[in-house]
């Protein structure tokens, strides 16, 4: 499988790397934390990892390390404006259940 990025999210990427003035894409993550045990995490990159997996969509270039892989894979990256709430979604098919907050995930 992949990871994608919806059009709006590589929008949003592309803007915010050309406002930067640097960097090779977009990496996403997961890290331990919350109450459900998984969050995740989404960083910038100037220099892609030795190990990186790297996946392009809509002329992003998304890197993600080998384990975080396996909690991500078929993901969706979505960027969303809901009144005055904007920011990146995940739309991971992995997930079992989420905390109440939002915040993390199980898998």
């Amino acid at each position: 499988m992949a990871i994608t990025l919806t059009e709006a999210a590589a929008q949003r990427v592309q803007k915010f790397l050309a406002n930067r003035g640097k960097g090779v894409g977009l990496r996403l993550g997961v890290k331990t934390s919350g109450c459900s045990g998984m969050a995740y995490t989404l960083e910038f990159v100037d220099e892609a990892g030795a190990d990186d997996v790297a996946f392009q969509s809509h002329g992003v270039t998304v890197l993600l390390d080998p384990k975080s892989l396996s909690y991500l894979d078929g993901t969706e990256l979505d960027y969303t404006k809901e009144g005055l709430n904007e920011g990146f979604k995940f739309n991971n098919p992995n997930v079992k259940g989420e905390c109440g907050c939002g915040e993390s995930f199980t898998v």
